[in-house]
């Protein structure tokens, strides 16, 4: 799970978070994206979350699973005062957490944030070539690969490109069984979206 402030205490709490809901949202059809909590006097836990089936997640989906989570967690209580619970999809610039995010976005421009500098530097942008549990490959915008060590990543997301809109308007289309609208060509990669 990816932290806002580096807070060990954060760290472990999303992790047991994720542990005690991942049951039931899978039993539902859902997956995991990441768990974020921030604030300290009336922390908000974010549940970001994907259909399993792939399909996109409407705000029918945010409410099934925001009612099942704060039951979840009502029983689990696993803050001493209040807290609030927000719940909603990952988005089209979405964070990659997991090696299938990695996988499914190839050939899309990402950002990755290190905690440690590697090959002395802290963050990277390039095309995404894949991922596998250990490294994320990117190729850089100077044309050279790298295999960031995904243990060593603060947080890393997607960029907004014409092309990933373009993408995800053809698998929204498709999900709905429909013709993907047309969508102009991007001649780079790393054309930024303004």
């Amino acid at each position: 799970m990816f932290l806002e402030d580096d807070s060990p205490v954060h760290e472990s709490l999303e992790a047991r978070i994720a542990a005690a809901i991942e049951p039931t949202l899978t039993a539902m059809g859902y997956e995991i994206v990441r768990v974020l909590i921030q604030g300290k006097q009336t922390p908000t836990v974010q549940i970001m979350a994907d259909r399993a089936d792939g399909r996109l997640i409407g705000v029918e989906d945010c409410e099934a699973i925001s009612h099942a989570v704060g039951a979840v967690l009502d029983v689990d209580d696993p803050f001493p005062g209040e807290w609030n619970l927000e719940v909603s999809s990952a988005g089209i610039d979405r964070p990659l957490t997991r090696t299938k995010d990695w996988q499914r976005f190839a050939g899309h421009v990402a950002t990755a944030e290190m905690s440690i500098p590697f090959e002395g530097r802290r963050r990277f942008r390039g095309i995404i070539l894949g991922a596998d549990e250990a490294v994320a490959r990117l190729r850089l915008e100077d044309g050279s690969d790298v295999a960031l060590p995904r243990a060593d990543m603060r947080r890393a997301k997607l960029v907004l490109t014409d092309e990933l809109i373009a993408a995800t308007a053809a698998d929204a289309a498709h999900s709905r069984g429909e013709e993907a609208p047309g969508a102009e060509e991007d001649d780079s990669p790393f054309a930024k979206r303004n």
